[in-house]
């Protein structure tokens, strides 16, 4: 018996070994043929040296300091536009050059204001489009480019770093300079640029242009200044546009964006590219920001710019300087024509006249005069030193207020719109609204729901956050934030804690079959619910998403 026990274990220890010899086998055999295959792929490039990345480390310069300073000071601008209506035929503008833009100079917007350049059918309902601005104060003003705004239902403003879309608040505009205010109420302060005198603005200087091409927030692109003092005759653009030039790549998106100098210091506002296609050339053209802040200044004590005017329209020879030289005089404004009734023609100014100073200041051309008398006061005197016929004359001259002046002249002063639109007249809210009218399932539709609870949608409100984030007539609400939704009640308790700013997720079920049409709600004036109410298919039952944004600021 002992025999057979010793012979048993004996068998044992030799599977056992049998086994271990097979494994440690194996276990060799694979790590051979991994050495073998790790080997056969380093053969793919036996002299290459594999690459290290190095320890994280910020090499820094001038630039990166300035985009880091700026960034929390320049805004996206996102605005519905009103269709516009065809413009009219515009002819020689008096005190002015012609208004229409070659089309080698564009603004950022395409003739009918589509964002990012393209044109939009003059019939399209409602469309967006996009641009820049600069916060200049700490409450929430806002400098930027008038056509970005042009014709807007509703302003928003998105700030760097913050998810929260501001309700923006015209505050007035200047057609001649392209120019706008705006406002946002954040209930914190915000970080305002710094501004530098551009008139030390130097051709060679570093520019640094920020702002959102194509929707792409806080984007910087560097280059130089590259000419200065490019004159409305040189470019077709307004009287009072004297522009800086710079290859700082700026895109459309970039207009109403700050242009800066090495130190961050804002030198002017993005407004105007030359290009033969839509893109950035290389030339690009700013408002010099001692411009913008004689507008800024008094856009904020009167809602718009008051300048004088004495209602002449001024010759504007291809080269002015052989012209005057012909007629004997090197410096000048020749008058072309009188406007009937105003101030020079009241103050016996005459056609063919050439105004060589003002007040006792010499007058270069007629870019200089227009600017002398529209800095004059209105209702002030301006004492023209005129050269008639060879002979000098000395006439005296009130200065009237160019808006009123050419009031019924689009083409000079704008279209004259009131200031009192929908973005004029935003106030900060006393509470949160979601903008969709809610109703109780009824049980049919409760049956559909795996959740067996949620409210229907009836009604959404135009230009309400429901509408901008996806909410559709139809469409099942059963929570907001995961907080359960079963009634109107429901949502006023997740309302009351909420605030502007705050995120807010619905959940969305589409493809709830609602009741039948003789069992829909009617609206006020007794009208049916719209047919997307009253029916919707249903493919695999009702199909669940998260609808979120973030509600609107003040």
């Amino acid at each position: 018996m002992k025999l057979f026990e010793k012979m048993r274990q004996q068998k044992l220890m030799s599977m056992a070994l049998m086994l271990f010899t097979l494994s440690v086998g194996i276990l060799i055999g694979t790590l051979i043929n991994t050495q073998v295959n790790a080997a056969r792929d380093q053969n793919a490039a036996p002299d290459a040296t594999p690459l290290t990345v190095p320890r994280l480390s910020a090499l820094g310069n001038d630039f990166t300091a300035l985009a880091k300073k700026l960034e929390p000071s320049v805004v996206n601008i996102t605005v519905d536009v009103a269709p516009s209506e065809k413009s009219e035929a515009r002819g020689q503008a008096p005190d002015d050059n012609s208004d229409e833009v070659p089309d080698f100079f564009r603004r950022f917007f395409g003739p009918n204001g589509g964002p990012n350049g393209e044109d939009v059918p003059q019939d399209a309902p409602k469309r967006q489009a996009s641009g820049s601005g600069f916060l200049v104060d700490k409450n929430g003003y806002i400098v930027t480019n008038n056509h970005v705004v042009e014709n807007a239902t509703k302003i928003r403003v998105r700030l760097h770093g913050d998810p929260a879309d501001y309700r923006g608040r015209l505050i007035g505009t200047d057609y001649e300079t392209d120019l706008a205010v705006i406002k946002i109420d954040t209930g914190r302060p915000l970080q305002p640029v710094t501004i530098a005198n551009s008139d030390s603005v130097q051709v060679g200087d570093w520019a640094v242009a920020i702002g959102s091409p194509f929707g792409l927030e806080a984007t910087v692109t560097a280059g130089i200044v590259s000419a200065i003092g490019r004159s409305p005759a040189q470019l077709g653009a307004r009287t009072f546009q004297h522009f800086i030039q710079t290859d700082a790549a700026i895109n459309p998106g970039n207009s109403g964006g700050p242009l800066l100098n090495i130190r961050g210091e804002v030198i002017g506002v993005n407004t105007m590219i030359a290009t033969s296609g839509r893109g950035s050339e290389g030339v690009g053209f700013a408002l010099p920001v001692n411009m913008v802040a004689r507008a800024y200044n008094d856009i904020i004590r009167l809602g718009r710019v008051t300048r004088g005017s004495i209602g002449v329209s001024l010759d504007r020879s291809i080269e002015p300087e052989v012209t005057l030289k012909a007629l004997g005089v090197d410096h000048g404004a020749i008058v072309e024509s009188i406007t009937k009734g105003g101030p020079a023609d009241k103050g016996g100014l005459r056609a063919g006249d050439i105004i060589v100073a003002v007040n006792g200041t010499a007058v270069k051309d007629g870019d200089d005069l227009i600017s002398h008398v529209a800095d004059t006061p209105v209702g002030g005197t301006a004492s023209l030193s005129v050269d008639r016929d060879s002979k000098p004359v000395t006439l005296k001259v009130t200065v009237a207020d160019r808006s009123e002046l050419y009031k019924d002249r689009p083409d000079i002063v704008g279209g004259g719109k009131p200031l009192e639109t929908i973005t004029s007249k935003v106030e900060v809210p006393t509470e949160v609204k979601f903008g969709f009218r809610p109703r109780p399932l009824t049980e049919q539709e409760r049956d559909s729901v795996d959740t067996r609870r949620g409210v229907m949608v009836t009604l959404v409100e135009q230009d309400s956050f429901a509408e901008e984030i996806g909410i559709q007539n139809g469409d099942v609400i059963d929570a907001i934030n995961r907080q359960p939704v079963n009634s109107l009640e429901d949502i006023r308790k997740v309302q009351e804690k909420l605030k502007p700013g705050d995120a807010v997720a619905f959940h969305v079920l589409k493809g709830v079959t609602p009741p039948p049409a003789a069992a829909a709600p009617r609206s006020g004036r007794g009208s049916r619910v719209p047919a997307a109410v009253q029916s919707r298919p249903v493919a695999d039952g009702p199909q669940g998403l998260y609808l979120s944004g973030i509600l609107p600021g003040r």
